[in-house]
């Protein structure tokens, strides 16, 4: 007999094997979210501050720029797997890149991708205050063209993918193939708002992220969870080759 397992939105309860059961999560209050970005490492950092406050003076479009929780969740991930080739699709105003270059291990190099020469002179300015800006290597340029040209036999440890989201998929097919085994990719914004789960006929962009969670999930060269940190972020492990020894 299959195992009964179904979730009652409305009212946060699970079923699971026919007991109900209480769904394990909170939703944030602003009181909650500032305690939560409180309460991390580096949590006043001048640099970042400054960056986070020049970004939001450029109006609606700064909602582009990662949260202050997902900087420090990058810099801990790229740390963790000792991180020494990076990449990232979609740098804007170089709040995230800080982030990963900061974690990369010494002589580690991060390859940041933007098609925006005004917000990248931004991002390369506080490159320098933070002190990695010799850890950054500006690529700019739309980002399939770049990452079709890479050159030959680069490898990435790590990948955070934020750029158009209807090219998520042609990032991921492009990037795969030259992460080492138990490699990291980030996606960004993979709750689309909390659009997801309802009718998205005018939303391409967030038709293309269901079909990309979708993919992921299923998809057996990688292992992947979606994480309620920000607007979402889609992890996944590369899996290492058959008889090659994972973690």
């Amino acid at each position: 007999m299959k195992a009964i397992h179904r979730v009652r939105r409305q009212t946060g309860i699970e079923w699971h094997l026919g007991i109900e059961m209480k769904a394990k999560y909170i939703a944030l209050t602003d009181a909650l979210y500032r305690y939560l970005c409180e309460c991390r490492t580096g949590a006043l950092d001048p640099v970042l501050d400054s960056l986070r406050e020049e970004t939001e003076a450029l109006g609606d479009v700064s909602r582009m720029q990662i949260s202050r929780e997902q900087g420090s969740f990058l810099t801990i991930l790229s740390a963790a797997i000792c991180a020494r080739s990076a990449v990232e699709i979609g740098t804007f105003t170089g709040y995230s890149a800080i982030c990963i270059a900061r974690g990369l291990a010494p002589g580690g190099r991060l390859i940041a991708v933007d098609r925006s020469q005004e917000w990248t002179a931004v991002a390369k300015r506080y490159w320098t205050r933070a002190g990695i800006d010799n850890r950054i290597e500006l690529r700019l340029g739309d980002a399939i063209p770049i990452l079709r040209n890479l050159e030959p036999g680069l490898t990435f440890d790590f990948a955070f993918i934020d750029g158009d989201k209807t090219e998520y998929d042609a990032y991921y097919e492009l990037i795969l193939p030259r992460l080492r085994p138990n490699g990291l990719v980030a996606f960004d914004n993979m709750l689309w708002g909390g659009k997801l789960g309802a009718p998205l006929r005018d939303d391409p962009s967030g038709r293309a992220i269901d079909a990309m969670n979708r993919k992921l999930a299923s998809d057996s060269r990688v292992e992947t969870v979606l994480l309620p940190v920000a607007d979402g972020i889609q992890l996944c492990r590369k899996r290492g080759a058959v008889g090659q020894a994972e973690w």
